[in-house]
């Protein structure tokens, strides 16, 4: 972070004395007040310390507070809960910076004022708009919408790619096949995958894959249902929860990420984050599904060879994904 330089005050200017009139000279003096033998018994005040030379002078004290006298020593229960949200919000939005607003998503991190550090290796992804709504559709977590239904086209809800990555050629943001969201699981699971989507019966489900130049391979798939209990359902049935449930293809050993605080998630939406454990196979892979009113998310980042998907690319996406959704 560059230095900041301080400016030093201006130095004070003190006024002359006012000179003393003869008329000024000439007035009442009031009587010195009796001094009883007690007081003249008491020591005399210590001085001051006299100041060095060239030191500047003693600030002034600040002014005292007064305290109301039946001012409560705690603060309100509800006040204390709002201080913590924001401060836990601050440090988490501290440690992910532009990745999670709509604003700067695509800037560098020293293009942010105050921000003025190497790169933490987050990607470039352009700025982002929600989609346009038909014409009297509400928005899915709005007070005219209970329901929490998207009624914006789900393609336009998927995040896009960032700068640098190669289009995947079957996930190109458009909508998939049931066949196509089944190869996300292992094969030995797909049969039973199937059977869930069979008796949910989702809507629609759209995708977009792409891989960065590192290797790494993100693919997003958006399952929107009939309903916000046809959802939330599916995530139960797939188990995810305090696992990752049915576990996704080339994955060994996924447990709950613990670098993803509570602080990440976003309003109105549940997060299931989790990381494959060492020692892994051939690749890496960090998941997450987003519970979303009637639309489930699943965002996967996966990466070849020994080395771990990076993680703050992946919480970035997650976030970005999450709040087209909200």
């Amino acid at each position: 972070m560059s230095e900041q330089t301080v400016t030093p005050e201006e130095e004070a200017t003190v006024a002359p004395a006012e000179a003393v009139t003869p008329e000024k000279a000439e007035a009442t003096v009031t009587p010195e007040a009796t001094v009883t033998p007690r007081e003249a018994e008491a020591p005399p005040a210590p001085a001051p310390h006299a100041l060095p030379d060239g030191a500047p002078p003693l600030p002034e004290a600040p002014p005292l507070v007064p305290v109301a006298a039946d001012a409560s020593p705690e603060a309100p229960r509800r006040v204390l809960r709002a201080v913590a949200r924001w401060t836990a919000a601050a440090l988490a939005f501290g440690v992910l910076g532009t990745g999670t607003a709509f604003g700067i998503a695509s800037l560098e991190r020293t293009d942010v004022p105050g921000l003025a550090t190497e790169g933490d290796g987050r990607w470039d992804y352009p700025d982002l708009s929600l989609p346009a709504l038909p014409a009297g559709s509400p928005r899915p977590f709005s007070s005219g919408n209970p329901a929490e239904i998207h009624h914006a086209d789900l393609r336009e809800l998927l995040l896009p790619a960032p700068a640098g990555a190669k289009p995947d050629k079957k996930l190109t943001g458009g909508w998939i096949s049931t066949e196509t969201f089944l190869d996300a699981y292992r094969e030995q699971d797909r049969r039973s995958v199937a059977q869930l989507l069979k008796d949910a019966a989702p809507r629609h489900i759209a995708a977009r894959g792409w891989t960065m130049p590192d290797g790494t391979t993100s693919r997003i798939y958006l399952v929107r249902f009939n309903s916000t209990a046809f959802a939330s359902r599916m995530i139960d049935d797939l188990n995810v929860g305090s696992s990752a449930g049915t576990p996704l293809a080339r994955t060994d050993t996924t447990d709950l990420d613990t670098t993803w605080g509570s602080a990440n998630d976003i309003e109105n939406l549940s997060s299931f984050v989790f990381a494959e454990q060492a020692p892994f196979g051939a690749e890496h892979v960090r998941q997450a599904y987003t519970l979303a009113g009637d639309t489930m998310a699943l965002v996967v980042h996966e990466r070849p060879g020994k080395r771990e998907t990076a993680r703050i690319p992946f919480q970035q996406t997650l976030i970005l994904q999450n709040q087209l959704l909200a």
